[in-house]
């Protein structure tokens, strides 16, 4: 049974992960920290993880090791905040570590609690949407840059008694809400980020440059048009986006010259508000490492085939960001003319 002393883990120290252990530890939760890499757990432990931005600025010690086999004991609690393509790999060393109760949070972009649940028993998988910012600037060196809160719920969308000791961990970090449609939240969340960083990853733009163009709209819009229809084929209630003020059944409705106007504006106000907005996969890209495109787009491409829907805009988006990350396809601007409009 869980309880505010349950014995905790996060996994994965980046931005995301470090900011959440580190200000749970130091609200005096019992939480260890896997870092990955040594420089990292060296600093966790000493003088400690500086934290700044809208959390305010600390440094803060903790438990840290490098390896998920290196746990000290095993955990009732893990959030699990690896980069989407390394979740399941890490979920694997991690099973060992669960206690018989243990469950494990997910905090990755996209949706990878399906995949996590095939390894772990969905029974043991909690979905979680991070609704806020962060960036690391260094190992150890953590900005939170935008507010915003976290949202948990069961996978199966039932009632569920550990949710509010999760919560309680949480929110030493951010305000939490527990929701009974969590994978309609996590899928509201998914549609705009296979957007963003998809036509980033494969164009080198930023965001503010890539939605002046009519067609790169055009493209964005056929996205989340595919992806609303896997959401129906699914029988997925997608909830609202954008803090609540994107409604996605009224956005994709409609199909006369009033209803594309009001999309393109409302895209074109999306490119203008983040205009500096930088793909991650983009980022990766240019690190030369993978892309967490099979949980963002690659999700939408996989439930398509499942439920008979067609995406050839995502599939084709999926294809291309492959070929940039096998080195056959180069980032630029003109990869935007090669994909279809619907």
């Amino acid at each position: 049974m869980l309880t505010s002393e349950s014995p905790t883990a996060v996994i994965g120290a980046g931005a995301i992960g470090g900011i959440t252990a580190a200000l749970m530890a130091k609200a005096g939760r019992n939480v260890e920290l896997v870092c990955k890499h040594s420089q990292t757990t060296d600093r966790a432990l000493y003088p400690g993880l500086r934290l700044r931005g809208v959390c305010g600025e600390h440094e803060v010690r903790m438990q840290a090791v490098t390896n998920i086999g290196e746990l000290s004991s095993p955990k009732d609690i893990v959030f699990l905040a690896t980069k989407a393509n390394d979740c399941l790999t890490a979920a694997r060393q991690l099973a060992p570590f669960l206690t018989d109760d243990g469950v494990v949070v997910s905090l990755q972009n996209g949706i990878s609690e399906d995949a996590l649940g095939e390894i772990l028993g969905r029974g043991r998988v909690i979905g979680c949407v991070v609704g806020w910012g962060a960036t690391m600037h260094e190992p150890g060196e953590l900005e939170m840059t935008s507010e915003g809160e976290f949202v948990l719920g069961n996978i199966d969308a039932q009632p569920d008694e550990r949710l509010p000791i999760i919560k309680s961990f949480l929110e030493f970090a951010r305000p939490t809400r527990i929701s009974d449609n969590i994978m309609g939240e996590l899928y509201s969340k998914l549609i705009v980020n296979s957007c963003i960083n998809s036509l980033g990853a494969i164009s080198g733009w930023p965001l503010g440059q890539l939605l002046k163009s009519w067609r790169v709209r055009s493209i964005f819009i056929a996205q989340m048009r595919e992806a609303m229809a896997v959401a129906a084929a699914m029988k997925l209630k997608v909830e609202p986006g954008g803090g609540g003020k994107l409604d996605y059944y009224r956005f994709v409705k409609g199909n006369g010259p009033l209803a594309i106007l009001k999309r393109h504006l409302y895209v074109k106000a999306i490119g203008t508000k983040y205009a500096r907005i930088k793909s991650s996969s983009l980022q990766s890209l240019q690190r030369g490492r993978p892309t967490e495109v099979d949980y963002l787009n690659g999700y939408i491409v996989e439930k398509g085939k499942a439920f008979g829907v067609a995406t050839p805009v995502n599939e084709a988006i999926v294809r291309m960001i492959k070929q940039i990350e096998e080195g056959s396809r180069r980032i630029t601007p003109d990869n935007i003319a090669e994909l279809p409009l619907a």
